[in-house]
């Protein structure tokens, strides 16, 4: 019976292959867990993931709507984006939801922390649900060329099921909101 909870990895060496401001991508020399030599790669992410579900009274939900360089597709997503790890994540959320949406919340909830591609990155991600909304101006960086809607939640709930929406973050999100109001956990 093997023992699920410790490491069946050895690595005997490691390299540097790449690095910059967000990430950095190491090779390993690893001995694999049937006992033969292979290669194993990492990308280190240097920031958390953070998403934000901006939900007001009505059940309305705001989208973020961007062309994704590495998919090279639009894609509609939560409100999200990076923080370093020495911030709260908290703070990283509200600074995002304003920069994208213009929006401030009064009331916020952690709705979960999530590995996003785990077989190859030690990306964290967590994702707040944001309430008592409040419109201000919207600050984008200067990389993001966004549309912003006002969609009712129970529209992108459908986006989600019918793979318009496939972002990991806003699909985990979506279905976890879902659920809370299906169980009345929510409002």
């Amino acid at each position: 019976m093997h023992n699920t909870e410790t490491n069946p990895w050895k690595i005997t060496s490691e390299k540097a292959i790449y690095d910059n401001p967000w990430i950095n991508l190491t090779e390993y020399q690893v001995i694999n867990p049937a006992g033969n030599p292979g290669i194993y790669g990492k990308v280190h992410f240097k920031n958390l993931a953070i998403g934000v579900v901006p939900l007001d009274d009505d059940l309305n939900t705001y989208l973020v709507g961007q062309y994704r360089f590495p998919l090279e597709q639009y894609s509609w997503e939560i409100p999200e984006g990076g923080g370093p790890h020495a911030e709260h994540a908290l703070d990283a959320a509200k600074r995002e939801l304003l920069e994208e949406t213009g929006l401030m919340a009064n009331k916020w909830t952690e709705l979960q922390r999530m590995h996003l591609s785990n077989s190859v990155s030690d990306e964290l991600s967590i994702v707040y649900l944001a309430q008592g909304l409040t419109q201000h101006q919207a600050e984008p960086e200067e990389t993001e060329q966004l549309v912003i809607k006002k969609v009712p939640f129970e529209q992108v709930y459908q986006m989600v099921c019918n793979g318009q929406i496939t972002d990991s973050m806003t699909v985990a999100a979506v279905l976890k909101i879902k659920i809370m109001l299906l169980q009345n956990n929510l409002l």
